[in-house]
């Protein structure tokens, strides 16, 4: 409750002093009401123990809880065997306070607990009739109506705490799932770039291949490249994930364009990529979800024949636009590499998270993604995504 309340603002906090101010006021001014001063003040001790049971932390919310029904009850027994007792009210801030903490204790504990830490307040709430001289009945009968109506606020509070935790763990997988995938897409693309240009400089040490000082600036300058690119990535990733003022640059803009560049970075270390582009593409506007999907497919996709389309000489990329009645964006990645038997490759494919994460990325904004072998040689990659316009901001 301290937390809660030192989150607020300074209104708020001003506001809720305010509030507690009055409702101590009001308790002391209906002990008041009592014909002997020590009961006065009892009457106000007793309102103030419930009052700041009400809004006691949780871990002294059980011992709050039985201190002030206990003095609240002791008094109200007290209170019936004197022969002169409050006319007007036996302390209606006492009585609105205990059945909040019904209503609390029901909300806040299990089941078990919770009907042990509310039968105190109850039985107080009931009890509070025995102050009074006259109009006994009709005290206990609005307490012991109201009883039922506080439990079931309580169990109306703990389910939508319930829903409410629920949600909040919903969103927090989900964006887990969207880091991880993010963080996939980037780094295995440039940490698989590099691992096979280290695997082509073992080859040729092992074969007796002796490389140029060229080549191997050239190799190494690659690596570098894909090493800095892999670090840039993770870097605006942690940036994004800390909610830092640094912009996470890891999303594509609003068209297609960095596919090209994509495809040429591919070509420089893997077997030539061709990129066709629908001219019906060229300047319309997408939304950022259909723009990034389609650019982790062709990443992910390039990465997978990286990695497992040996002897490859040629990669297709193709991204054009099915008309209908509402029109379709396919993306296509072939290339004719061998990469073992069909069951191998799939296996291959499928033992890390690439293709499982575009397929969680390609359905959520309703399309749908196969891979699979091609007739004779090679594997296909295929993405059917809805094409829909970018939203325009109003001036």
């Amino acid at each position: 409750m301290l937390s809660a309340f030192r989150a607020r603002s300074l209104t708020q906090r001003a506001f809720l002093c305010l509030v507690g101010a009055v409702l101590v006021v009001l308790v002391v001014l209906e002990g008041l009401n009592a014909p002997y001063l020590p009961m006065a003040a009892a009457t106000a001790v007793s309102g103030v123990l419930c009052l700041a049971a009400l809004v006691a932390p949780e871990r002294l919310l059980a011992r709050q809880v039985g201190l002030a029904t206990a003095v609240s009850c002791s008094l109200s027994l007290v209170e019936a065997q004197l022969r002169h007792r409050p006319e007007n009210t036996p302390g209606m801030v006492e009585l609105c306070a205990v059945l909040l903490l019904i209503t609390r204790a029901v909300r806040r504990y299990p089941a078990s607990k919770a009907v042990a830490y509310a039968a105190g307040p109850a039985i107080a709430a009931v009890l509070l009739s025995l102050r009074l001289a006259d109009q006994q009945f009709l005290v206990a009968l609005v307490a012991v109506v109201a009883v039922p109506f506080m439990v079931a606020s309580g169990l109306c509070l703990r389910l939508y705490d319930t829903l409410r935790a629920r949600e909040r763990e919903a969103i927090q997988q989900a964006q887990r799932l969207e880091h991880a995938r993010e963080l996939h897409d980037f780094v295995a693309h440039h940490v698989t770039a590099i691992v096979a240009q280290t695997k082509a400089a073992r080859f040729a040490a092992s074969v007796g291949h002796t490389q140029s000082p060229a080549d191997l600036d050239r190799m190494l300058a690659e690596i570098e490249r894909a090493g800095s690119a892999a670090m840039g990535s993770m870097r605006s990733m942690v940036s994004d994930l800390r909610d830092t003022a640094i912009p996470a640059a890891t999303r594509p803009t609003g068209d297609l364009s960095v596919l090209r560049d994509l495809t040429q970075e591919f070509s420089v270390l893997g077997p030539p990529a061709a990129l066709t582009l629908d001219p019906r593409l060229t300047g319309r506007p997408l939304s950022p979800e259909t723009t990034t999907t389609v650019h982790r497919v062709v990443q992910e996709s390039l990465t997978n024949v990286r990695k497992h389309a040996t002897g490859a000489d040629r990669v297709e990329v193709r991204v054009t636009v099915q008309p209908g009645p509402r029109d379709r964006l396919e993306v296509s990645v072939t290339d004719d590499g061998r990469g073992g038997t069909p069951a191998a490759r799939g296996k291959a494919d499928r033992s890390g998270y690439g293709l499982v994460g575009l397929t969680e990325r390609v359905e959520a904004i309703g399309g749908h993604l196969t891979a699979g072998p091609r007739s004779g040689r090679g594997w296909h990659v295929l993405a059917v995504l809805p094409l829909g316009a970018a939203p325009t901001s109003s001036s």
